[in-house]
């Protein structure tokens, strides 16, 4: 990459109509887990819940598909099939788009019509993942086959110590964090759920410096509470404090042309009225930006056994313990996986030439300090817990570690283990 160039990455809140499907999906997820816990299964237990679960959302239609199983009120077996308590499952989705703030004529808690198609894990699917013997240890099988991308890097520490993200995603979530946050507190009370963000970031020397353009759609109210109708400029004037106040000082592009705000007019009509949702169809807005590359897979809606999330997850992690081990100032891992077999088909590290040691020496001590199965990934990181709705907004990386084992993955605790045995 040239060291002098622009980059732009997009977000999206918490009312896309993605975002929306994927915070259902992630929300049926943790009842199951939360209620693995109730039962005693914990972090160490082979796991028990299994699911793959898909959301579609549309003008006050929401369909919930996919397969799963788990000793759950949520999910029983009728005989020798798998039930689903359709009436508990719909209650989720509807506590979900309450709590993101849809109550719209088009898309409401209340209004929207709710199809639960989940049906119970195929037993050849199930056959592959169970735990087997292996060398004395049982070993789940990878959920599913695929290749998997972790990366960190250090470019934007100097603004937000502890990220190791690239500051283009980074500073697009942050915008929109910021006006959700400011819409939940009634202090921004004309925005509605539905927004998205562009930030286009100049480099120097390969170092962020600031912003060329930021672009900022977002719903609104169709009149200000003066009777006013809302223009692209009065939602500028609106929200652009919250916007500056979300980006390093000096940042915010300085001429009005370089801060486009609803660039084709009005936005009123939004979230799923306005345009359909599914489930996993923002992949790149939930890892890196574009900045670095992605898998073949999404991660809202799937357990810990399939590796499209968790060894997702899990390359994060190492890349970001390389990374402040001070190994490398950009770090990028491959992981693959065959379905059904534990370990992985190849580890790949890549420190873009910024590598303070051998690649080679990674790709070596990386697996034997984290075993890359899906049993050890999914105990070590903690992901039996019920932590994954948080995670289906505003990014699954660069958050900071929570008490509770959410974004276990962003912990940097290896770091000191791995800079230890590179020596």
């Amino acid at each position: 990459m040239h060291n002098n160039y622009l980059f732009t990455s997009e977000s999206v809140s918490e009312g896309h109509p993605d975002k929306v499907c994927d915070q259902i999906s992630d929300a049926v997820l943790d009842a199951f887990l939360e209620n693995d816990a109730k039962l005693g299964i914990s972090d160490d237990s082979l796991v028990n819940t299994r699911l793959g679960c898909e959301t579609l959302a549309t003008t006050n239609k929401i369909v919930i598909a996919g397969e799963g199983r788990g000793q759950s009120p949520l999910f029983v077996k009728h005989g020798a099939k798998a039930v689903v308590n359709r009436e508990m499952i719909s209650q989720i989705a509807r506590d979900v788009v309450k709590d993101i703030g849809y109550d719209q004529d088009g898309f409401s808690y209340y209004g929207a019509d709710i199809e639960v198609l989940l049906h119970g894990q195929s037993p050849d699917i199930a056959m592959g993942v169970d735990a087997k013997k292996k060398k004395g240890k049982e070993e789940e099988g990878a959920g599913d086959q695929g290749m998997m991308f972790g990366f960190a890097c250090t470019e934007s520490e100097v603004y937000e110590k502890g990220s190791f993200m690239p500051a283009p995603i980074y500073f697009a979530h942050k915008i929109l964090k910021v006006l959700a946050d400011k819409r939940h507190s009634k202090s921004l009370a004309d925005l509605q759920p539905d927004a998205k963000s562009q930030v286009t970031v100049k480099y120097v020397d390969g170092k962020p410096v600031g912003c060329t353009k930021v672009v900022v759609s977002t719903q609104h109210n169709a009149e200000s509470r003066n009777r006013k109708k809302y223009t692209p400029g009065m939602v500028r004037d609106l929200i652009g404090d919250a916007v500056t106040s979300a980006l390093p000082k000096g940042w915010m592009p300085k001429k009005e042309a370089d801060f486009l705000v609803n660039p084709t007019g009005n936005f009123v009509i939004g979230g799923p009225d306005g345009d359909c949702g599914l489930t996993g169809r923002k992949i790149i807005v939930d890892t890196y930006g574009g900045y670095a590359p992605h898998g073949g897979g999404a991660f809202s809606g799937k357990d810990p056994t399939k590796v499209d999330r968790s060894a997702a997850y899990a390359a994060r992690y190492l890349a970001k313990n390389v990374v402040a081990a001070g190994l490398a100032e950009r770090c990028t891992i491959q992981v693959a996986y065959a379905i059904g077999v534990a370990d992985p088909m190849s580890v790949l590290v890549d420190t873009h030439g910024t590598g303070k040691v051998e690649e080679a020496k990674l790709e070596k001590v990386l697996p034997e300090l984290f075993r890359l199965t899906p049993t050890n990934i999914r105990r070590t990181l903690k992901l039996n817990r019920p932590i994954y709705r948080r995670t289906a907004a505003y990014g699954h990386f660069g958050r900071k570690p929570e008490t509770d084992g959410g974004f276990s993955w962003e912990r940097t605790n290896l770091a000191d283990e791995i800079r230890r045995a590179v020596r």
